[in-house]
């Protein structure tokens, strides 16, 4: 299987189907961005083995993987998943690149978490060999795929792809594409209020996590969750359920203020929260 993008998500995405046997190609922009991903994932794998969670060594991992900075290298893939960055003409960019190369059967993926599946497969020419795959970050230790169904996709396809999931030990979820589908739609609501919140010094952060940790046992808080998604990604999330499901998903003045600051969570050290360095 093959990987468009080696960042975060792409390289949990390749690490996930090298542990469970696959030969995974990532391909990147260029030389440095594919050296990186191959350092990124290998890592990951490698602390999976140290774990105890892989079930060979290091080496063997490696030898099933390869990085490229040649969309052709997907050629002989038989699933390739995009996951490029959260905008719409990338994306689109990026898809009808990479079906170009591939073969007639082969299967197309989007790791989208929030744009139409439709939109998306209106632009491919085989849009019934297209759907969207959308992993959770981070994806080792996540347990859930939720697999977007397009009006156009195969059913055997959807079929495929829940074997594909319980294959890498996750449970697939189906669900018809809608804007933010089933998982994107439900959280960036529950975030969006928390920030609301936040912002109205209802109380702090803090304790507006634990309300939902401890009181309604969700694994992680809503801030504490947006910290790690990274705020610009909820915030480009948020902007286009805005513009498709109305304004009750409008991003808070707050969210819009902290991502011009440059304050996106985790990844540069400061969000709702303060992170070691990335």
């Amino acid at each position: 299987m093959g990987v468009l993008g080696g960042g975060r998500m792409g390289a949990g995405i390749a690490h996930a189907f090298l542990l469970a046997g696959s030969r995974v190609t990532v391909v990147e922009r260029d030389a440095d961005a594919a050296a990186a991903a191959r350092a990124r994932v290998l890592e990951s794998v490698e602390a999976s083995v140290a774990r105890g969670t892989a079930d060979h060594d290091a080496a063997a991992y490696a030898s099933r993987f390869a990085t490229s900075t040649d969309l052709g290298d997907f050629a002989r893939c038989g699933l390739v998943v995009e996951a490029v960055p959260e905008d719409l003409e990338l994306k689109i960019a990026a898809l009808t690149r990479v079906e170009a190369v591939l073969g007639a059967d082969a299967a197309l993926a989007s790791n989208t978490s929030s744009i139409s599946i439709d939109e998306l497969a209106a632009l491919l020419d085989r849009p019934s060999r297209f759907l969207g795959m959308h992993f959770f970050n981070p994806v080792p230790a996540s347990q859930l795929v939720e697999i977007v169904r397009g009006a156009a996709t195969d059913a055997a396809l959807v079929a495929d792809a829940r074997e594909w999931v319980r294959a890498i030990g996750k449970t697939p979820i189906v669900v018809a594409d809608a804007p933010g589908f089933a998982s994107s739609r439900l959280g960036v609501a529950l975030g969006l209020e928390a920030i609301r919140m936040l912002e109205d010094g209802v109380a702090s952060a803090e304790d507006i996590d634990a309300a939902m940790t401890l009181g309604y046992k969700h694994p992680v808080g809503p801030l504490r969750l947006t910290d790690l998604v990274g705020l610009d990604v909820r915030l480009g999330i948020a902007e286009y359920l805005s513009s498709t499901l109305g304004e009750r998903f409008a991003p808070p003045a707050l969210l819009r203020r902290m991502v011009a600051e440059g304050d996106l969570g985790r990844k540069t050290g400061r969000g709702f929260y303060t992170w070691d360095a990335p």
